[in-house]
């Protein structure tokens, strides 16, 4: 079964954590925008005071973020097509559980 996500969960979940080329870091969601917009049109990232220093981001946290465990922090992917947080209550319980990490992280 193929899950699509509402508009909401597209603009409103983290998808992924994605570092940018001067070592900050931006949150995005499903469309790849920075979780909270819903724009269609390309977006500068350094347009938008949205990327962040975040301490602490090695590659045992990487991969404790990951939903697949991958320990590579250039871009961390919280859950894709076969773990989609809505399609299952543990789904939700393993996603949210990673989420959980990001706000103990130290921003510089």
């Amino acid at each position: 079964m193929i899950w699509r996500l509402t508009i909401s969960e597209q603009v409103f979940l983290p998808y992924c954590i994605e570092k940018q080329p001067d070592e900050r870091y931006i949150v995005l969601n499903r469309e790849y925008k920075p979780v909270g917009f819903k724009d269609k049109e390309h977006i500068k990232y350094e347009e938008y005071p949205i990327c962040v220093k975040l301490k602490g981001i090695g590659s045992a946290t990487a991969a404790k973020l990951s939903y697949k465990g991958d320990s590579n922090t250039d871009t961390i992917y919280l859950y894709n097509d076969g773990c989609v947080p809505i399609q299952s209550a543990e789904h939700m319980k393993n996603y949210l559980k990673r989420l959980e990490i990001l706000p103990k992280l130290k921003v510089d």
